[in-house]
């Protein structure tokens, strides 16, 4: 990713659009800026951006309806979502229409450059990989990842490439199959490897301190976690994919996660990767270790 990057902005209050692109700005992200759903769609066809970061409350064409029209028109183009109190529920009826995810704009400071740069990387044109994979006959592919998330991207790239060629879903589609698969590997990576919980993350999100990242990195150099791998299994049929993404950690009791379809719990940290990969993949579901998850995505009908 480069400098060439550009986000288009788009909010209907002056102040939370300059505060967006003020932090994209730092981050190295090109920012252009729209006021509501009508102009962003006439920037989007003037110049069209790498991604979109919508307000969903706004005149004229709200955030829900531009996700909508982004998806007829450019489905390629990914949509992130700010998302405030009161706004849960218009939220994820947004992701389920084709936004790629969510950033509250409480937490903008601390998840906004990353969140879009993961996408942006993610959402590749699949034709610019190369894929064995015949949709006529039912195959696997398998990876095996370290601890190093930078490993991630390339994985899904392949992974998302593999999927293009089965057709089972549109473009829009490809990407939240990605966002889902990394938070997937993510989460085997980081809490399951290398045992770092959502609980620190929370506390040092709210403290504004470096302890989650810290921990995290001192973990990936030390045994017994530095050794762990995470093992990602394709198995492909014409009609759906199934991925399993193990890891070799202790484990945990899945019954213990928040309900990833109450909109209560949108604007939690723990639990947002569960929420987008049940929002994006037809069948989730966890081993009674928790070690591995295993994620269906159907041919649409």
């Amino acid at each position: 990713m480069s400098g060439a990057d550009t986000v288009l902005v788009v909010d209907d209050s002056a102040i939370d659009r300059r505060l967006a692109g003020r932090l994209l700005e730092k981050a190295g992200f090109g920012v252009r800026y729209a006021t509501d759903g009508d102009e962003a769609l006439v920037e989007i066809e003037r110049e069209a951006p790498s991604i979109v970061l919508t307000d969903l409350h706004m005149p004229k064409l709200d955030g829900l309806e531009l996700v909508v029209a982004i998806r007829k028109r450019k489905p390629k183009l990914p949509v992130v979502l700010m998302t405030a109190h009161g706004s849960e529920a218009i939220a994820m009826h947004a992701l389920r229409v084709g936004a790629a995810s969510f950033v509250p704009k409480r937490r903008l400071a601390d998840e906004l450059a990353s969140t879009l740069r993961a996408i942006v990387d993610l959402a590749v044109d699949s034709g610019d990989r190369t894929s064995n994979v015949d949709p006529l006959d039912a195959r696997e592919s398998r990876f095996v990842l370290d601890n190093d998330v930078a490993g991630i991207t390339e994985v899904v790239g392949q992974l998302e490439a593999e999927l293009a060629r089965l057709g089972i879903c549109d473009e829009t589609g490809l990407i939240q199959v990605g966002v889902a698969l990394r938070e997937a590997i993510v989460n085997a990576i980081v809490h399951g490897n290398l045992e770092v919980s959502s609980k620190l993350l929370e506390e040092t999100t709210a403290s504004g301190g470096t302890a989650f990242a810290e921990l995290v990195a001192e973990r990936r150099s030390k045994d017994p976690w530095r050794r762990r791998r995470v093992s990602v299994l394709a198995r492909y049929e014409p009609d759906e994919v199934t991925y399993r993404i193990e890891d070799e950690g202790p484990g945990f009791d899945p019954s213990g996660l928040p309900d990833p379809t109450d909109a209560a719990n949108l604007e939690r940290l723990h639990g947002r990767g569960l929420m987008l990969m049940r929002m994006f993949m037809d069948e989730v579901t966890h081993s009674p270790t928790g070690n591995v998850v295993s994620m269906t995505k159907r041919r649409a009908r």
